[in-house]
């Protein structure tokens, strides 16, 4: 009852819903079917001809029955839940792991070394402007992990170890634009991406979950080859059933307490990462073949890999448009 069509249309007209439409009629004008509705899947831009256009895929609807519902999580209230799950670190890793806990009916309790969203941006200008450095609330620690005041793209190179598109619409849920449900290349945007992250930690703690800033693991007790408790700040002791370990690469003190724990850990190949700068009209030009970028056209961005057979060069986390800063800072 439904039909996938794509359309190309100009950039000017990359908005233009109804043109869009008409464009759907087109192509389906030996069909006999009355559409009833339609959704863009997904949008990109082909720049392969001097003549740049965009590449639009429409899921056609011609029965109401087969309309997709609105994303809506079902999220549990565990605020008297028998089990929780203790959560070191309010990075993506953590964040998702106790939304995870909401649908399935156990409470997370999350510890992140940290300041909140609102009290980190402070601690981050200082550094800039200042070069004042404080070592538990900086670009790498803090709610919402190190992504959070970087650049704000959705970067994946596996799509079939989850659900992208359930991701995608839990960011649109606590406020990310919709355009990241069909863009190609999704760019949240750093001006927004705070907002998005406070929005998803309130959600954990409106439904019995709890958050706890300035809060640095410090130590564990392991009995019976079992982790018993955890030592926050120090000073505070915490009674565990269940432990999630989410700290992101940079606190390396945690590691070499895992490590004088003898609890056993895995690595990934190390990875070497390099700025490189153009400027922005450079990458246009050879992008969109124009001297010129056009206002209905994005900052243009590329993508390069190599491999040796031994070793491997490759480019991520592009800013394009982007001003420089330590973390990669995008303008909107």
């Amino acid at each position: 009852m439904s039909e996938i069509i794509q359309i190309s249309v100009s950039p000017e007209r990359k908005d233009d819903i109804e043109f869009h439409h008409q464009l759907i009629l087109q192509k389906l004008d030996d069909s006999d079917k009355k559409v009833h509705s339609i959704k863009v899947l997904k949008r990109s831009i082909d720049a392969r001809k001097r003549q740049v256009k965009y590449i639009l895929s429409y899921n056609v609807f011609f029965d109401q029955s087969e309309i997709e519902l609105p994303y809506s999580p079902n999220y549990l209230n565990v605020q008297d839940a028998k089990k929780t799950v203790h959560i070191i670190g309010c990075g993506p890793a953590g964040l998702f792991a106790a939304l995870t806990c909401l649908k399935i009916g156990v409470k997370p309790i999350l510890f992140e070394r940290g300041k909140d969203v609102r009290l980190r941006r402070r601690d981050i200008a200082s550094l800039n402007k200042l070069g004042v450095v404080n070592p538990e609330s900086n670009y790498c620690f803090g709610e919402g992990g190190a992504g959070t005041y970087s650049d704000g793209k959705l970067y994946t190179r596996s799509k079939k170890r989850g659900n992208v598109l359930e991701v995608l619409q839990l960011l649109v849920h606590h406020g990310a634009p919709e355009d990241i449900l069909v863009d190609a290349h999704p760019h949240i945007g750093t001006n927004k991406l705070p907002l998005i992250i406070q929005n998803i930690t309130q959600t954990i703690i409106d439904h019995g979950g709890e958050v706890h800033f300035n809060s640095k693991l410090t130590d564990l007790t392991i009995q019976n080859n079992s982790i018993k408790s955890v030592l926050i700040n120090d000073n505070e002791s915490v009674t565990v059933n269940a432990l999630v370990i989410a700290t992101g690469h940079s606190a390396r003190d945690v590691f070499h307490l895992l490590n004088e724990k003898d609890i056993k850990m895995s690595f990934k190949p190390f990875a070497l990462g390099v700025r490189v700068e153009h400027k922005q009209s450079l990458i246009d030009s050879i992008q969109y073949k124009q001297q010129e970028r056009s206002e209905f056209l994005p900052p243009s961005s590329y993508s390069l890999v190599y491999n040796n057979g031994e070793r491997s060069v490759y480019s991520f986390c592009m800013c394009p448009g982007g001003n420089y800063s330590p973390m990669c800072n995008s303008k909107q």
